[in-house]
């Protein structure tokens, strides 16, 4: 029996082992999740919002242990794996409050009335939706899809990261005990070519992927010839920039946490910050003394901040980046050797701040996923925006600055699905969240989210012949 392993990045150690769902269980769940889904559609709006708080607030009690799973799983440090639990919360009610509302996203359209006929769009589920969770952000990026498919009526199919194999069976836990009926929300263990052969073959409606490029691109050939309604989250090379008018101290802190929260592993982490050249010197000075008060170590610590990378080898991937272009040029303002744990080999890794960069470095092209980021002066905003745009990738970009009109005129030559001003690596549940270029394609959040996991339907109806 073929089975998963999920390797702490702790300490190497098997932390959780499961075997891959077989062949008979994959198909057992497919058909209850398309027949569950039937009955769930006829359930009211209502009454699916009430078990998704539920579900919810049995998942906040269960806040330190599902903290302690995190942490063990993928590494982040305990001082801030609770707050994936609140953040989750914060979505999924926002997206609870939006389908319940008489004017909301699942509420029937009228267009103006015609003596004699009734005639309005009604938004049905698509059936049964496949998300398929990343490990970086477990809870987060799953309930973006999760909790608006259940709450339009579609049953949902769960496959997680074998990284984090318990981030799924615990959703799905949460919501099996306050009385979501059989088959609505299940999980499945698998690997890439059992999950890739779902797509193909089975009735699945909807994909929701969050991954790599190179997983988008995987997704997209197993849809294709489906006309599936296929939603990718990928990769980013989010940049920054900090105008010449900017609180220094303000972006400085901003975008130093937006760059290492999480040791970098955020697709909407900031990776290059383009500084205006008269602020330069002192923010690199500044940033580069903040980004020494971080302390390396096991994430199970309390005291640690930057926790170790998922694996030694996304490490020594983000090392390697760092060497290259160290040997093209570039300045390495950080002293590894300050940071005890850091060495090749490991998954703990120092983070690095380099100048003396340019974009022909991988360090500045590449998706890095890691602790490091590139910082470029820049003479006036037309040079910032070319540098910004300057990317195969386009999920969010931030700017830096007391002119919010200005910030405007510039988001607005942004090529990116979110532009932040003076704030960074946030999602509002309120907002799309969506991506340009190799970011993907697709929305969650919002209520335009919902679009994307249900299909309109037209009544159009003559009263009297």
């Amino acid at each position: 029996m073929q089975k998963l392993q999920c390797l702490s990045p702790i300490d190497g150690s098997v932390y959780v082992e499961r075997p891959l769902a077989t062949g008979y269980e994959i198909q057992n769940a497919l058909s209850s999740a398309q027949g569950a889904q039937q009955g769930w559609s006829r359930v009211p709006v209502a009454e699916r919002v009430a078990l998704v708080r539920a579900a919810v607030n049995g998942l906040q009690q269960k806040k330190a242990e599902l903290a302690e799973e995190i942490c063990w799983q993928m590494g982040r440090p305990i001082a801030y794996a609770a707050g994936e639990i609140d953040g989750l919360a914060e979505r999924a009610l926002y997206m609870a409050e939006l389908a319940e509302r008489e004017d909301g996203p699942l509420s029937d359209i009228y267009p103006a009335e015609i003596p004699g006929f009734k005639r309005f769009i009604r938004r049905e589920p698509l059936g049964t939706a496949f998300v398929i969770a990343p490990w970086n952000y477990p809870y987060l990026t799953a309930i973006n899809a999760i909790v608006p498919a259940l709450l339009a009526g579609n049953s949902v199919l769960l496959k997680h990261s074998a990284q984090t194999p318990l981030c799924a069976e615990r959703l799905v836990e949460a919501f099996a005990e306050v009385g979501l009926p059989e088959g609505v929300f299940q999980y499945l263990h698998l690997g890439h070519r059992d999950a890739e052969q779902i797509i193909i073959n089975s009735g699945v409606q909807h994909v929701a992927f969050t991954g790599s490029v190179a997983g988008g691109a995987a997704v997209e050939a197993a849809a294709a010839g489906r006309f599936l309604s296929v939603g990718l989250e990928l990769g980013g090379k989010d940049p920054a920039y900090v105008r010449a008018d900017a609180d220094l101290d303000h972006a400085v802190a901003s975008t130093v946490d937006g760059a290492f929260f999480n040791s970098g592993q955020s697709c909407c982490g900031i990776e290059r910050i383009y500084v205006h050249e008269s602020l330069f010197d002192t923010f690199v000075k500044r940033a580069s003394a903040l980004i020494r008060e971080y302390r390396l170590g096991r994430p199970d610590d309390p005291a640690t901040t930057l926790g170790p990378l998922v694996r030694a080898s996304s490490a020594d991937f983000v090392r390697d980046q760092i060497d290259e272009a160290v040997q093209q040029g570039a300045m390495a303002h950080i002293d590894g050797g300050d940071f005890s744990l850091d060495r090749r080999g490991s998954a703990y890794m120092a983070p690095q701040l380099l100048t003396n960069v340019h974009h022909d470095m991988r360090v500045m092209s590449e998706e890095s996923f890691g602790p490091v980021v590139g910082v470029m002066p820049v003479a006036d905003d037309a040079e910032a925006v070319t540098l910004m745009n300057d990317s195969e990738y386009g999920l969010t970009a931030v700017i830096h600055s007391a002119d919010a009109e200005a910030a405007l005129a510039l988001g607005e030559q942004l090529q990116t699905g979110t532009v932040f001003l003076n704030r960074c690596d946030y999602l509002d549940p309120s907002l799309a969240w969506t991506g340009v270029k190799k970011s993907g394609r697709g929305c969650t959040l919002s209520g335009i989210g919902f679009e994307h996991l249900t299909r309109p339907k037209s009544f159009h109806f003559k009263l009297q012949c």
